[in-house]
């Protein structure tokens, strides 16, 4: 069972990964600031940063020791989530795609619950 387990959360890590480079390159192509990057070919940890403008950072990270999403704004942290909160802040983000949202526009809900 521990076996299977192992496996899938490396698959889980991957997955967000690659996530993570197509929402970079997204973001890129639609005026953000943005850059993903990884360590080796294998796709177990990767780096993911958006300039919002203003100075307003987001920064998320995941490796296999866990999975960060750190929001700062003029470099004062704002707010840090871990896990599935992080992982929920980062739909946010990507919502903001589909919305087809300009940067100078973008207010994200975190900021309000500081």
């Amino acid at each position: 069972m521990f076996i299977r387990l192992a496996e899938q959360h490396k698959q889980f890590v991957k997955d967000l990964v690659m996530n993570l480079q197509a929402l970079a390159t997204v973001l890129e192509n639609r005026g953000y600031l943005a850059s993903c990057y990884t360590c080796g070919g294998q796709m177990n940890s990767a780096s993911f940063m958006v300039s919002l403008g203003d100075n307003h950072l987001i920064r998320f990270l995941v490796s296999d020791y866990g999975i960060t999403w750190t929001e700062m704004r003029d470099d004062r942290e704002l707010m840090k989530l871990e896990g599935a909160e992080a992982i929920s802040q980062l739909q946010e983000l990507a919502n903001l795609v589909k919305l087809q949202i300009k940067p100078s526009d973008y207010r994200p809900a975190a900021v309000s619950r500081v």
